[in-house]
């Protein structure tokens, strides 16, 4: 199991968070999304090692920025 927190910027309220949890949710392997919007993260549980990339690219699809 892996545990791993990113920085998420221009998030600002619960439907954002909502966007970027369904895109997440959306790679395999991924077991739970917990995003907190006052502090710009996102932490991301999964059953293996997730590629930076797979993870930047759901983020951008829900229109917002991995640093």
């Amino acid at each position: 199991m892996s545990v791993r927190t990113y920085r998420v910027v221009g998030m600002a309220c619960g439907h954002c968070a909502g966007f970027v949890t369904e895109e997440i949710e959306r790679i395999p392997g991924v077991t739970a999304v917990v995003v907190d919007v006052e502090n710009d993260t996102v932490t991301v549980n999964s059953d293996r090692f997730l590629d930076i990339v797979d993870v930047r690219a759901a983020v951008e699809e829900a229109g917002y920025e991995l640093p």
